[in-house]
């Protein structure tokens, strides 16, 4: 994929983040809004992955882990969803965590405890990402 492509995918999936927003509004459980978006993406053609459980490679060693990755959309950009007053900084190093351990080039933290979820949500590039053709 191209930088180009990471970057249209990303703006998809907001706009999908922006309508479950719009259709449920702040306050529920973060796996409502979950379940929502990955209905949204799959129903407009993404392959996506839920709870996809993941392993470490630790010097050569793998290890089963619990790291659970709310959404993985075709095979490329993660997203981590919230449903807190406010994001803290653990929130974005997990997402970035994830993002290292499968090695992927994007994710998106998304807080559906907003009013604006333009304004809440949060993109993560990496060096996977800068590595991409434009």
């Amino acid at each position: 994929m191209t930088k180009k492509e990471i970057t249209q995918l990303s703006y998809e999936i907001t706009g999908f983040a922006i309508k479950v927003h719009k259709i449920l509004g702040p306050g529920l459980l973060e796996s409502v809004y979950e379940q929502c978006l990955k209905i949204e993406l799959l129903k407009n053609g993404y392959n996506v992955k839920q709870q996809l459980v993941t392993s470490i490679n630790y010097e050569g060693v793998e290890i089963e882990t619990k790291l659970i990755v709310d959404l993985l959309v075709n095979d490329t950009i993660i997203i981590e969803l919230k449903a807190v007053e406010e994001l803290l900084p653990i929130h974005e190093a997990q997402l970035l965590t994830y993002m290292k351990v499968l090695k992927k080039p994007q994710g998106l933290l998304i807080n559906f405890f907003t009013n604006n979820i333009t304004k809440s949500l949060k993109p993560f590039i990496n060096e996977y990402f800068r590595e991409l053709p434009d």
